[in-house]
């Protein structure tokens, strides 16, 4: 998959709710033309009712507000939340509304779990921040660490169209694009075996302001995102940083990540020490011996929970967005990211992370077990590993129809 890179772009890492609300919602408030929002969570609580503000705003200087909300992640919202929006022109659709089963919400998987938001096709945030009070400190010690990016340039109008379209189109439906995904895996396969020969396939140089936007669907871009990872990995060559929230990835993924340090990478790989749900730490635990023994450092974030999805290579290769690392993010979920190569945004964004590694993270140290324990850690994660790996395949077989996008009516979802 061959990304469309602009230059010239202007990137600013924004750190947690407390540096992107105040962003975010004085961008969409000063908007004169269009708002295009796309967000997995919306919460009626205090930042839910600031972006109201803030949309309302921008609807009345006469912009075409636009906002995509997700079913499952944002079920709850009222007519006293949508009615004033609606009637101040703002346009509220909602990908796969909740369907419920006595009482329970039974639409769980393919979420659309993107955060984006583009301001008259002239500035851009992408990242993996919701609309909802705990992802500021002041909500307490459950208050998510997370990260987004501002872009001005180019790049702002690859993502004006993405958003343009995705907030009116449902994705193709199944027949529609599983003879593409078989074409592609076959292709992807042959690109793949060839990066594995070519160690330091990723670009060496970083240009001021390189940047591409990159997106997970199940159409035609199932595996984009783990792709540019796992070109990275293969050409590092000093320093990997990654913090995902939820990791499980992919075979050749872990594997790009243990050749990298055994070829003398420094590889950092934080994830959750207080996780908000702890089935997510108990999962990763299991790679954790299998990643030490090839050298990786793996580190746990341990004063809040972690939400970010972020990395650093080299100091000169960077991504942010909504996708984790795990088999709901890579092989079910509507993803978006971007990867840059801008020297001076990898270094803002990979000092933040030296930061929360000194201290705010515990090294992971690992008992040595003896032959016997060793041989049952080893059959238990490769049992796991693969059940879970191949989870999302098999949800894909479910009964289902195409994802709809639904106007949400004044009287809420």
């Amino acid at each position: 998959m061959r990304l469309e890179w602009t230059t010239g772009n202007r990137l600013e890492v924004l750190e947690n709710g407390e540096q992107y609300y105040p962003r975010v919602f004085e961008a969409i408030a000063g908007a004169q033309r269009e708002v295009l929002l796309e967000t997995f969570i919306l919460f009626d609580d205090a930042v839910g009712r600031q972006l109201q503000q803030a949309l309302i705003q921008a609807a009345r200087n006469g912009a075409d507000v636009q906002v995509l909300v997700d079913g499952w992640g944002s079920p709850d919202l009222g007519p006293d939340f949508v009615q004033p929006m609606t009637e101040a022109g703002v346009k509220l659709r909602v990908f796969e509304p909740a369907q419920r089963w006595f009482g329970t919400r039974i639409n769980l998987f393919r979420r659309m779990h993107r955060k984006l938001v583009v301001v008259d096709g002239e500035r851009a945030f992408v990242g993996g921040i919701n609309y909802s009070i705990d992802h500021l400190a002041e909500s307490g010690p459950q208050a998510k660490q997370d990260w987004a990016v501002q872009i001005e340039g180019p790049l702002v109008a690859q993502i004006q169209a993405f958003c343009s379209a995705s907030v009116r189109t449902p994705q193709p439906a199944r027949r529609a694009w599983l003879a593409r995904w078989r074409a592609r895996t076959a292709a992807r396969r042959k690109s793949d075996d060839a990066e594995e020969t070519q160690p330091g396939a990723a670009p060496r140089s970083a240009s001021p302001g390189r940047a591409a936007f990159v997106t997970r669907d199940n159409a035609r871009h199932r595996e984009d995102i783990e792709h540019q990872y796992r070109v990275a990995l293969r050409g590092a060559r000093e320093r990997v940083i990654i913090a995902n929230a939820y990791f499980f990835p992919g075979w050749r993924t872990l594997k790009a990540m243990r050749r990298a340090a055994r070829r003398g990478v420094r590889v950092d790989l934080v994830l959750q020490g207080e996780p908000d749900m702890p089935i997510v730490q108990t999962a990763a635990s299991l790679l954790y011996a299998h990643l030490a023994r090839a050298g990786v450092h793996v580190y746990e974030y341990c004063a809040r929970p972690l939400h970010g999805k972020v990395a650093v290579v080299d100091g000169r290769w960077a991504t942010v967005g909504s996708s984790n690392l795990d088999p709901v993010s890579l092989g079910l979920n509507l993803e978006a990211n971007i990867v840059v190569r801008d020297e001076q945004f990898a270094r803002a964004l990979g000092d933040q992370l030296e930061r929360l590694i000194r201290e705010s993270c515990r090294e992971v140290e690992l008992e040595t077990p003896g032959r016997l324990g060793s041989a049952w850690i080893s059959v238990r994660s490769a049992v796991i590993f693969h059940l879970l790996r191949r989870f999302p395949a098999w949800v894909r077989w479910l009964p289902r129809q195409s994802p709809k996008v639904a106007n949400l009516p004044p009287h809420g979802a």
